[in-house]
Formats: C-alpha cells, sequence, structure tokens
C-alpha cells in the first residue's frame, strides 16, 4: 500500500517520499511537475494537488480583489502575502518530506 489516510494527513512510504521530495517541493513553483516527473508517486500527486489548490486560490481571489474598488484594492496586497507565506510553507513541507496540508485549502482534492 502507497498511501494511507489517517486525521486528514496522508502517510507515505518512505521510498516515495525519499525519491520524489525534490519534485514534491517544486510542484509549489509549477504544479504540474510531479504529475509528469513521476506520474506513479502519491507523495508527488498530493504535493501536486496542493500546487493546484494554490494556485487556483491566487487566481481566484487575485481577479475577485482587483474587481471590488477601494476595500479590494487594499486588500490585495495582504492577500498576496498570504499566499506567499502559504507556498513557502508548502515548499517547506515539500523539500523536507512533509505530507502536511495547507491551512484553509489543504482539505481539498483536486488530483486523484
Amino acid at each position: 500500500m502507497t498511501s494511507v489516510e489517517t486525521n486528514a494527513a496522508p502517510v507515505f512510504t518512505p521510498e516515495d517520499v525519499e525519491g520524489n521530495k525534490v519534485m514534491a517541493g517544486l510542484a509549489y513553483i509549477l504544479f504540474f511537475l510531479p504529475l509528469v516527473v513521476c506520474p506513479d508517486s502519491p507523495f508527488g500527486r498530493y504535493h501536486a494537488n496542493q500546487g493546484l489548490l494554490l494556485l487556483l486560490l491566487g487566481l481566484g481571489g487575485s481577479i475577485i480583489l482587483s474587481i471590488i474598488p477601494i476595500i479590494g484594492w487594499i486588500l490585495l496586497p495582504f492577500f498576496g502575502l498570504f499566499v506567499f507565506v502559504l507556498a513557502i510553507m508548502g515548499l517547506i513541507n515539500g523539500f523536507g518530506g512533509k505530507g502536511k496540508p495547507l491551512p484553509l485549502i489543504g482539505k481539498y482534492q483536486l488530483i486523484k
């Protein structure tokens, strides 16, 4: 068995984590990279999913806040900083070999 779900934080095999943690970390820069380089890795797919969720949050939130006059424009830099902090957290988790979900968005799964 390659991946077991426990308390919303999946557990991966040590071989999978060691072999694919660089690709998992890079998933927060280019979410599809682990899907291309290591498509059979549950650890890589997990972080690709997290990277995709982060990308969608960043794009969607930026578009919505840029449409809202004044208040949205004021909140936009803070939102960008929030997305940046989430990306750094994801990079640290991916390169560190952890399968920890990102706050707020980590519980959703788009890539299975």
